[in-house]
């Protein structure tokens, strides 16, 4: 499998989802490591939460 290459991660162009990702990381104070690290650094419990709190606040910005 090739390498993903590293490039680095421009907050200013990401959509409305990814950055909803990237601030529920910060709010679990994740985003350290996944910015050093990548995202493949998070357990599967971790980007469950991401997911699983990502998908609350979905359905919270609908209803409102």
């Amino acid at each position: 499998m090739a390498a993903k290459k590293d490039k680095p991660i421009r907050l200013d162009e990401l959509t409305q989802e990814e950055k909803l990702k990237y601030e529920i990381a910060e709010e679990l104070g994740l985003l350290d490591r996944v910015m050093k690290d990548g995202w493949r650094s998070l357990s599967s419990k971790e980007t469950g939460r991401i997911g699983g709190m990502m998908t609350k606040k979905k359905k919270e910005l609908n209803n409102a």
